[in-house]
């Protein structure tokens, strides 16, 4: 989800929330429900939400383009609280 987020944040998650397209939100990966996602959502449809990641050229990069719409939301993503400052990578 990188530039919004990286490895490392810690997330406040609010379970049930209203999900809005834009929101980031964690869900239930399809295929492997005990591993949680943290993706954006961009529209609602007949089968669940549409899940995309920020970074579409990520290697890796897991999103409704590869397993189609998420019906299992957790929550909404309220705030990134971890670490409170990032640091810019020292050059040199």
């Amino acid at each position: 989800m990188r530039p919004a987020l990286v490895p490392g944040d810690w997330l406040l998650v609010r379970r049930g929330a209203t999900v809005h397209p834009g929101d980031l939100v964690v869900a239930r990966l399809p295929g492997d429900p005990d591993r949680l996602i943290v993706k954006r959502a961009q529209w609602h449809g007949a089968g669940g939400w549409w899940l995309e990641s920020d970074n579409q050229r990520a290697s890796g990069r897991r999103d409704s383009w590869d397993f189609g719409p998420v019906d299992d939301i957790v929550g909404r993503v309220v705030l990134r609280y971890w670490p409170l400052l990032r640091r810019a990578p020292r050059k040199g």
